[in-house]
C-alpha cells in the first residue's frame, strides 16, 4: 500500500494527519500486529515530525504545504515527511543531556528510539528536505530492518499532485 497526503503547514491539521496515517494503517494491517502499541508509537512519531516541520522548517507559514508519504509492505513501514524549509545539518546535532533539563532538542532522539531507521536528507535535488523513517511493525524486536522506501524517494514530490492521493 502506498499513499500520500498534502496538508497545510498548520498545527490545526495535526488531527487530520494523525487520523490519515493511523486509519490507513489500520485498514491494511492484519492480526499479527499489536495495534495499541503500534498506534501509540506512530502517533508520537508523526506528531513529532509534523509539528517540527510546522514550527521550525516552515516557521508557522500555513501556505507552505507538507507532504507525507506512507508505504506499507508485508508489515514494513516507511514514512517520509517532505518540507521546504532551510533544513538543518544533522552532523551538528547533539543529543540533549536529560540531567540538564533542556526544554527542546529531543525530536531526533525520540524518532531514533521509536523507529528502526531514521534518515534526513537536506535539499534533495536542491529542492526539498526529506525525513525518512522506517519500522517493522510485525516485529517486537528493536533491531533495524530492511524497510521499503518509495521508488521515487530520491526526487522531491510533484507539487501539482492532488491532495490526499
Amino acid at each position: 500500500m502506498k499513499t500520500e497526503l498534502h496538508v497545510p503547514s498548520s498545527l490545526k491539521f495535526l488531527t487530520v494527519v494523525e487520523n490519515w496515517l493511523l486509519e490507513s494503517l489500520k485498514v491494511e494491517l492484519d492480526d499479527g500486529v499489536d495495534w495499541p502499541k503500534v498506534e501509540n508509537r506512530l502517533r508520537l512519531v508523526l506528531v513529532e515530525a509534523y509539528s517540527n516541520v510546522v514550527r521550525h522548517a516552515h516557521k508557522d507559514q500555513p501556505n507552505i504545504p507538507v507532504l507525507i508519504r506512507l508505504e506499507l509492505r508485508a508489515g514494513e513501514l516507511c514514512i517520509e515527511v517532505w518540507d521546504s524549509g532551510e533544513g538543518f545539518e544533522l552532523e551538528t546535532y547533539d543529543a540533549p543531556d536529560p540531567k540538564a533539563f533542556q526544554e527542546g532538542g529531543y525530536g531526533w532522539l525520540i524518532l531514533s528510539r521509536l523507529m528502526d531507521s531514521v534518515e534526513y536528507e537536506l535539499q534533495v535535488n536542491g529542492k526539498q528536505n526529506c525525513l525518512r523513517m522506517a519500522a517493522n511493525l510485525k516485529s517486537s524486536s528493536d533491531s533495524p530492518s530492511d524497510s521499503p522506501s518509495p521508488s521515487d524517494k530520491d526526487s522531491p514530490p510533484d507539487k501539482s499532485s492532488p491532495s490526499g492521493k
